[in-house]
């Protein structure tokens, strides 16, 4: 049993659930070359073969799409039998779990995709690159992924669908962009989103697989507080929301923790002004991607980010220990030193393997410029 499936059971997951989900994952990560870029709007009918009978009607109709190279996600078939565009010998399916039998007729409307609910604006992107399935971005610090309470505008979305316009396709019957990953507020770095369906499924298998059994690197660079006494480790600990302060997470054990595991690595350690160690450079790569989780994991090891408001409020005092320039430069910074700086993946599409890097940012690279210095 491989470790996806040894958790799914730890959480009560049946066995037949733990098998869709291996072949649903394996059947997005495929090459979707020949995969229509956005479903055709319309009806299909499916009639149940005796060897599909006995099947859950998500699955069935998941397995049909594939059949006819369209890329019509198990996700998008259950919010279409949610919104009634599903019926089974004539009536409406209301259960994606119900079982279909061998003879019964299945016809699934697909609409026309709707326009994009977040309104476009135009706010100037950094593009790393861009074709007809996806985009990627360089995000600056500050600016937000997806809108939500208290950011309804002004956010990454609303970026790309003014920067894109007709080129989106409907993602999950909405024309938008597809976000797979996300990058913290002021975490800076690179970030793919999706521009078709094709795209979509292929990344977020690929996301949710993280790295395991597709090609993927997500690869951090993090100044932090404090030098390891190891050049490199890896933590290996759950991540759940904090017990009490519910805009934080925390390492937890038990079933509110999630799998999570960050390799880290030593470049570079710093010295305060009193010649002792007092930070360093640290190059992380995620095998999982929980929320805030380079900024829990490091610090769990006892070195947090610099200037990380969440998870370092604790070494506020160990500024006084940098130099008058470094410290000016973490106050100038504002907010975590946390930067995706190399994204490496499979194209959804052709196949081709592709890979960026990003420099460091001004007000990263200023700090780290003074804490050469010492």
């Amino acid at each position: 049993m491989n470790r996806r499936a040894k958790d799914r059971h730890q959480r009560g997951w049946t066995e037949e659930e733990i098998e869709a989900e291996a072949k649903e994952l394996a059947i997005a990560s495929l090459r979707p070359a020949a995969r229509l870029a956005t479903p055709e709007s319309g009806f299909r009918s499916h009639t149940v073969s005796e060897e599909e009978g006995g099947s859950r009607l998500d699955r069935f109709l998941a397995l049909q799409a594939d059949a006819a190279a369209e890329a019509l996600s198990r996700t998008r078939i259950r919010a279409l039998i949610d919104d009634g565009k599903v019926t089974v010998d004539g009536r409406k399916a209301d259960d994606a779990g119900r079982k279909v039998r061998a003879g019964q007729v299945v016809i699934i409307e697909v609409p026309e995709a709707a326009a994009a609910e977040p309104i476009g604006e135009d706010i100037p992107l950094t593009v790393a690159y861009e074709d007809e399935h996806l985009i990627v971005i360089d995000k600056p610090a500050g600016l937000v992924v997806h809108p939500a309470a208290g950011h309804e505008n002004g956010t990454l979305v609303n970026a790309l669908i003014g920067h894109c316009g007709d080129s989106l396709s409907g993602i999950g019957g909405v024309k938008r962009p597809g976000i797979v990953h996300r990058l913290d507020k002021d975490t800076s770095g690179l970030l793919v989103v999706a521009k078709t369906d094709t795209a979509h499924q292929g990344l977020a298998a690929l996301f949710a697989d993280h790295g395991r059994t597709l090609p993927l690197i997500r690869e951090y660079r993090a100044l932090v507080w404090g030098v390891p006494q190891r050049m490199k480790g890896t933590v290996d600990a759950p991540i759940g929301r904090h017990a009490t302060h519910r805009e934080r997470q925390a390492v937890v054990r038990g079933e509110r923790g999630r799998e999570a595991i960050t390799h880290w690595q030593v470049e570079a350690t710093f010295k305060g002004k009193e010649g002792e160690p007092v930070a360093s450079l640290v190059a992380c790569q995620l095998e999982t991607g929980r929320t805030h989780q380079i900024r829990v994991h490091m610090a769990h090891t006892g070195h947090p980010v610099m200037g990380d408001p969440v998870y370092a409020g604790g070494f506020r005092t160990k500024a006084a220990r940098l130099s008058d320039e470094a410290r000016a430069a973490l106050d100038a910074l504002g907010r975590q030193a946390l930067h995706a700086a190399r994204l490496g993946f499979e194209h959804p599409a052709s196949g081709e393997e592709l890979e960026f890097e990003s420099a460091l940012p001004a007000d990263m690279q200023a700090l780290l410029d003074a804490l050469r210095k010492g």
